[in-house]
């Protein structure tokens, strides 16, 4: 049961060969055996899921109408709210903190009749890229466990990786599904920007926040967007768009499709990881695509805007933890102004900590022309670059990280961190929907990704060159 497929599990509880409790009762002792040595899990929903399997058992001897993920187990990150769930994000700042209502894709999975099994580990407030800035536990990769998960999505895609889920959700700001996806050997999507409502995500960058699936099949992803991407009257960001059968794409050629690919961008690439990606590229050229060299010169400087954009819209999302409204108030504090420097000095993390500080400066008054103004400058003209790209190409592809997962604690310059991200950060910048998919394995069995891209609300395409290439 636990190495099946969402859609196989879906079809099995439907038709009436195994029974929601029975599916629920496998995962939860699979995650009971297996993640004291993963550290996926932050909360398992035990008792909730327990009660939804048995009310989903009565549903089907009723002859109700079962929703298209009946039955799945799906993990959910710990920065997307679930009513009355605790919500950590990762920071001991929201130890105790229960989510007062759920998250617009929480709602659309309940819907659709899904079990939530559990709330899975993440970078405090989902910044950094290992899931070691968890406040809480270390989350290892379930392909070599003295490697990191990637991040900040490392426990969603080390559950998936490590059979204790079919499907998780993450987030993705620079690449937090995609880049966990690479390193555990799964696939990770990132809708365009729009795509997936945001509703009940807590923001660390509003501008560049996505919520999307990890899975292990191209065909999960895909039935998980059919599902989440609906409409949301709570978000105003959410497009209002009829819904995409996004699974049909399963059975469309991607014969006669131009791929572009940014050749002069991949030197970072390790010589093997070069390698797989040529490899993958032929592979595309052997289902007929067409491979054409393109020039985005604007990547170069992709890095440097991200963090400035990022850190800023950070900084102000993260104003509102300061032990009064929300979070943890420090025992210390003895005025008001202790209460909001003591409460934040012991409820952030040194990454945090970090990324605030820069939020802060790059949007002072002596340095918000300088730094922030210049960076959305160059952001608005990387997006009409895609724009051109698009013109003449129906996909992009690059690698999704510049090498396979790299071992605990062997990074621990924050700059060198922030360069795995290299080549996911593009598509939150310009908001265009982008996926992981496994391409292969190095000698010691870590595994390389893969990165399909296009234009904004395209995520279709995305999709058909996925299914393409993991056959």
């Amino acid at each position: 049961m636990i190495n099946k497929s969402a859609i196989e599990i879906n079809k099995l509880f439907t038709s009436g060969s195994v029974k929601a409790l029975e599916i629920a009762q496998i995962f939860l002792g699979h995650i009971e055996k297996k993640d004291k040595e993963i550290g996926a899990f932050l909360h398992v929903l035990k008792d909730r899921v327990l009660d939804k399997a048995k009310a989903l058992d009565l549903k089907r001897e009723r002859g109700g109408t079962l929703g298209k993920v009946a039955g799945v187990p799906i993990a959910i990150k710990d920065n997307i709210h679930i009513h009355g769930e605790i919500s950590t994000c990762g920071s001991r700042f929201l130890e105790h903190y229960r989510a007062p209502f759920n998250s617009r894709v929480v709602e659309l999975l309940e819907e659709e009749d899904a079990l939530l099994i559990g709330k899975t580990n993440m970078d405090e407030f989902a910044m950094g890229s290992s899931t070691e800035n968890s406040a809480y536990q270390l989350t290892r990769n379930p392909l070599d466990r003295t490697c990191v998960p990637g991040g900040s999505s490392g426990g969603s895609a080390a559950a998936v990786s490590a059979f204790m889920a079919p499907i998780a959700l993450g987030s993705d700001t620079g690449g937090s599904i995609r880049q966990p996806a690479a390193f555990c050997g799964n696939i990770g999507f990132k809708p365009s920007y729009g795509r997936v409502s945001r509703y009940g995500l807590v923001a660390f960058a509003s501008s560049l926040d996505q919520i999307g699936p990890i899975a292990r099949t191209v065909g999960d992803v895909a039935l998980s967007m059919e599902v989440l991407s609906r409409p949301c009257p709570y978000d105003t960001t959410c497009i209002s768009l009829k819904e995409e059968p996004f699974t049909r794409e399963e059975h469309n050629s991607i014969k006669g499709m131009t791929i572009a690919v940014p050749w002069h961008f991949l030197n970072n690439l390790e010589t093997s990881a070069m390698e797989n990606f040529k490899e993958s590229i032929q592979k595309l050229e052997s289902l007929g695509a067409r491979i054409i060299d393109i020039n985005l010169s604007l990547l170069e400087s992709a890095i440097s805007v991200y963090y400035i954009i990022a850190t800023a819209e950070a900084s102000t999302n993260l104003a509102r933890f300061d032990g009064i409204r929300y979070g943890a108030r420090s025992t210390r504090a003895k005025t008001l102004d202790e209460i909001y420097d003591f409460s934040k000095e012991e409820g952030f993390g040194q990454e945090v900590k970090r990324r605030i500080l820069l939020g802060t400066y790059v949007l002072s008054s002596t340095h918000k022309e300088l730094f922030y103004n210049k960076a959305q400058r160059v952001r608005a003209r990387l997006i009409e670059e895609f724009k051109a790209i698009f013109k003449k190409a129906d996909l992009i592809a690059m690698p999704t990280v510049p090498t396979p997962a790299f071992k605990i604690g062997a990074i621990q310059e924050p700059l060198q961190m922030y360069l795995s991200d290299i080549y996911t950060i593009g598509a939150n910048l310009a908001g265009l929907p982008a996926i992981s998919l496994p391409s292969g394995f190095n000698k010691n069995g870590l595994s390389y990704g893969f990165q399909l891209m296009a234009a904004h609300l395209n995520d279709h395409l995305v999709l058909r060159g996925a299914y393409a290439f993991h056959v």
